[in-house]
């Protein structure tokens, strides 16, 4: 685990806390931060059968909630106070069905303009590191601070 602190001072542990605060259903998901650096961040959804659909596999509900999170984490690598970044648009692929066991995603920061950023998130399996889904998303960014 990288506990390294970031540009802009957010370390793995204090984007954890702010999802439990300001987004309390991601603390009933699980969801912990692995790794934060300068333009990457790096998520693990815990596995949990009510995750699992017919088939066997992980829904498609969860994967992109963890996607979309990992897409938030990243946007507070760029603005210290990101609590007012919202998903503007957002272009789900899934790949392949994601067998019962941990996810991992990896989002990463593609362009960070003034007021949009542009990411992409890669969602794996830890059970064999397939790729599960590629998620491009945009958030709108809140004003910076003066």
């Amino acid at each position: 685990m990288n506990s390294s602190v970031t540009r802009t001072g957010v370390t793995p542990a204090d984007f954890d806390a702010i999802m439990r605060e300001k987004v309390p259903f991601v603390g009933d998901m699980d969801v912990r931060t692995e790794s934060l650096s300068d333009d990457t961040a790096i998520l693990r959804l815990p596995f949990k059968e009510r995750y699992l659909r017919p088939g066997n596999v992980v829904t498609g509900p969860a994967i992109f909630a963890l996607a979309d999170i990992a897409l938030y984490a990243v946007a507070w690598l760029v603005v210290p106070k990101a609590d007012l970044a919202v998903t503007t648009e957002a272009t789900v692929h899934f790949l392949s069905g994601a067998k019962p066991g941990d996810l991992i995603a990896e989002a990463k920061i593609l362009k960070a303009g003034r007021r949009l950023l542009i990411a992409e998130c890669h969602i794996r399996s830890a059970v064999d590191d397939s790729l599960c889904a590629h998620v491009i998303g945009t958030y709108a960014m809140p004003p910076a601070e003066k």
